[in-house]
């Protein structure tokens, strides 16, 4: 039994925070589940690493372009192609657990986060055209994105709802899904086919948070350095357990409806000073996923701890959070800046993507 799949007998799941035609082409795919990966994950700026910064799309960016698709068709074209492969790959891992794992995840168009009704018709689309049980469509958590997860699950549609950060990011999107089950249930859907994750950001607060603390001038403080992320993921982990175990819940439960499951996600150690597998090895716990980029699963594989960590010392974890408010800092501007630079970095990553496409696509147009 490999580590990943020691993971798995404890109640979390890993998925892969990775995609590109030359891990579909070569069989790595296929290698990592074997060796016990039971979902992927994707984003714009893995999209621009993959297609960008490779030559394995090149032949098919040239066929659309010869056959006057614009830089945004093309892109879609290609992501869409890799989604669905993935999805098939993943889709024995779907039926073997009953739909709980074996997901592979798309996300909507960025730029559309602060837009509820257009986020909604992008899910929508992309939910369509790809056609496999085993899709999630990834939205924001903002202010825009959350009425959109209600409404996407009510239509029985899994969502991924990705970059969150602070505990009321947490509590808006697990409403949201309960709200969405039950309008889902009272238009007489089935609740047992449809499924969530809540993606709980996780490494870079402590980014955001250690210069915080260090600037504070407080000794004690400095002893914090590292810690937050996991106290803030612990504390929302406890939040999970509190709503997932509520009357409100347990009626929905009653009609087949899955828990959304918290996803660590950003658990590459952005920190060298700190182990590479600190993110995977203090988050251990059931009804839970670990999104891991490709050198995180490598190091855990390699050397890290397998044991039921989740739910220890969870008050001193609330106790850390917060003692940042003695130490003067403020915890949810630091959480809401954030979501908004993770909102604008995706963005950010989607339009050097176009313009990469929109280079290769004159690049490779014959002489």
């Amino acid at each position: 039994m490999t580590k990943l799949q020691e993971l798995l007998a404890l109640g979390q799941s890993v998925w892969y925070d990775n995609i590109s035609r030359e891990v579909l082409d070569s069989g790595e795919m296929q290698a990592l589940i074997d060796a016990g990966v039971v979902g992927v994950t994707s984003n714009p700026s893995i999209f621009k690493k993959a297609i960008a910064d490779s030559h394995h799309y090149d032949a098919e960016i040239r066929t659309l372009s010869g056959a006057g698709k614009s830089t945004e068709e093309i892109y879609e074209a290609l992501a869409l192609a890799d989604i669905a492969r993935a999805a098939d790959l993943f889709r024995p891992v779907y039926e073997a657990s009953d739909g709980l794992d074996g997901y592979v995840s798309i996300e909507v168009d960025p730029n559309l986060a602060h837009d509820t009704a257009v986020t909604i018709s992008e899910a929508r689309r992309l939910f369509k055209a790809l056609n496999r049980p085993n899709i999630m469509i990834k939205v924001p958590a903002t202010a825009a994105g959350v009425p959109a997860v209600e409404t996407l699950i009510g239509e029985g549609i899994n969502v991924n709802v990705t970059l969150m950060f602070s505990l009321q990011h947490y509590e808006d999107v697990a409403y949201a899904y309960i709200r969405g089950l039950q309008k889902l249930a009272a238009n007489g859907g089935d609740l047992s086919r449809v499924a969530s994750v809540a993606s709980f950001f996780v490494s870079r607060i402590d980014t955001a948070v250690d210069k915080a603390l260090a600037a504070s001038g407080d000794d004690e403080a400095l002893a914090l350095q590292g810690q937050i992320a996991v106290a803030n993921a612990k504390n929302a982990y406890g939040r999970f357990q509190d709503i997932f175990s509520s009357p409100d819940w347990d009626e929905l439960a009653a009609q087949g409806a899955r828990v959304q499951r918290p996803l660590w996600a950003s658990t590459s150690t952005k920190n060298p000073a700190y182990p590479d597998t600190l993110y995977v090895d203090t988050l251990i716990g059931q009804h839970t996923v670990n999104t891991m980029p490709p050198e995180t699963v490598d190091a855990f594989i390699d050397h890290g701890t397998v044991a039921s960590t989740l739910t220890r010392d969870q008050d001193e974890a609330e106790e850390m959070v917060a003692y940042l408010d003695d130490l003067s800092i403020d915890f949810n501007a630091i959480t809401q800046k954030l979501q908004d630079d993770g909102v604008q970095s995706f963005s950010d990553a989607f339009k050097a993507l176009m313009k990469a496409i929109d280079e290769k696509k004159t690049a490779l147009q014959p002489a």
